[in-house]
């Protein structure tokens, strides 16, 4: 696609503007809360461990169930957003999310942290595809790459919230008053949404769906999955997302405390090195799609190629550890897995209508955390197996890895003629439209 057909307004195209951006960051500083709180585990997972007096596979579950909890949520709340509108499932969402945090704090036992785990993740599932659906909402189609990448850059400073400022408050004030006062942000979104939020601009309704119960469901799904953008972007977010989302979430802490020798403080600086790289990586991925179209998959196969290659590097490192140059190049090239992830969406996006757009991004939001889960669970049964052999547990990064290429490389050419189709036809019906 080239990049003067990047500016055709489409019909009902929403006009943007500041309005939109507010009413925009009302919904993203969900989103950023819900991040904090999700993150949270990644840097306190060997205060966990040693809160709960569980090893490196018990501990791997919180996360694991997490995010079978947000992946098994996605279908349905893409499908919630289509029918509600955005502030309803913020909002529901907002509530959930603060419950699981709580809840989190005050846990006296393994089976507690569990349950408000899981509840942490049903809340937070509400949110990111809540957060695209605003954008699809209330900013012009050209600008979807871009508002999509800021929104995951916004997440990624809820990453790095975790890893300055609660990691700081868990090892100054403990563990309960850190969780519990982390909680009181969820409440102030919580009103936030509820006072200020709008689905839509005034002008701009969304045609009426008839919900037709079971019926509904099935159609809106098997529509989605059969427009092979759906699926293209799936298998890349799947491919891209979860290797910095293992590293941050869980494993990257005590990779870098126990194989690699670092002291918590250096390794709490290199997990904010990936976050960084992440914030600055998204603004010039959303840059570079909204003016290149064709760039995506090539963006998305070389963070992939480079994310390979720097791991391999790593592990297989002759010495006892890896050079701490070796460790900040690594940190850097994580940092792009988040918005390569954020490509899978400027695939779906174009290949759905809007009726059915929330639909289409849960499903391709379910595919990294799908990878990501795989991989958390894959780690800890590989480091308990192999009495905490770090360069064996994470090698399931690759397999997953080539699984996903292969998928990628597979949908490309289908997923490329349709929107060459859908283009040429939405073309045709701006050309028709009557002018005012």
């Amino acid at each position: 696609m080239s990049g003067p057909t990047r500016n055709v307004t489409l019909p009902g195209d929403p006009p943007g503007g500041r309005r939109a951006i507010t009413v925009w960051s009302i919904g993203v500083a969900v989103y950023f809360v819900a991040v904090i709180f999700r993150t949270s585990l990644g840097v306190a997972g060997l205060d966990a461990a040693d809160r709960f007096h569980v090893n490196a596979s018990a501990l791997s579950t919180f996360s694991i169930l997490q995010l079978l909890v947000y992946a098994g949520m996605q279908i349905p709340v893409g499908l919630l957003v289509d029918r509600l509108g955005t502030k309803k499932v913020l909002g529901i969402g907002a509530v959930l999310f603060t419950a699981g945090q709580l809840g989190f704090a005050f846990s006296p036992s393994y089976g507690t942290a569990l349950a408000s785990r899981a509840l942490l993740g049903c809340g937070d599932a509400m949110t990111f595809i809540s957060v695209l659906r605003l954008g699809t909402r209330w900013f012009p189609a050209r600008r979807g790459p871009l508002v999509a990448q800021l929104a995951g850059l916004v997440g990624m400073a809820g990453n790095l919230v975790s890893t300055l400022v609660l990691a700081r408050l868990l090892h100054g004030i403990g563990w309960t008053p850190a969780f519990a006062g982390s909680a009181l942000a969820g409440v102030v979104v919580l009103v936030l949404t509820l006072l200020f939020l709008k689905d839509h601009p005034e002008g701009f309704e969304p045609e009426p769906s008839p919900h037709l119960g079971v019926a509904y469901v099935r159609r809106q799904i098997a529509a989605a999955w059969r427009e092979p953008g759906t699926r293209l972007g799936l298998w890349v977010h799947f491919t891209t997302q979860f290797p910095a989302m293992v590293f941050l979430l869980l494993w990257g802490l005590p990779f870098l405390v126990q194989a690699q020798g670092l002291s918590r403080a250096t390794a709490g600086e290199l997990l904010t090195l990936v976050v960084l790289s992440n914030m600055v990586i998204g603004l010039v991925y959303g840059q570079i799609i909204a003016r290149h179209h064709a760039a995506r998959l090539p963006l998305a196969l070389g963070t992939v190629g480079a994310t390979a290659l720097l791991w391999a590097s790593t592990l297989a490192y002759p010495g006892a550890h890896a050079p701490m140059w070796l460790l900040v190049v690594l940190c850097a090239v994580l940092g792009a897995c988040g918005p390569a992830s954020m490509i899978g969406f400027d695939f779906a996006r174009p290949a759905n209508p809007p009726e059915r757009q929330g639909t289409a991004s849960g499903i391709t939001n379910m595919g990294g955390f799908i990878a990501s889960m795989t991989t958390l669970f894959a780690v800890g049964v590989l480091l308990d197996a192999t009495a905490d052999d770090y360069d064996v547990a994470f090698s399931a990064v690759f397999v997953l890895q080539a699984l996903g290429v292969s998928q990628i490389l597979r949908l490309r050419g289908r997923a490329a003629r349709r929107e060459r189709e859908r283009l040429v036809a939405s073309r045709v019906e701006t050309v028709h439209v009557p002018a005012a």
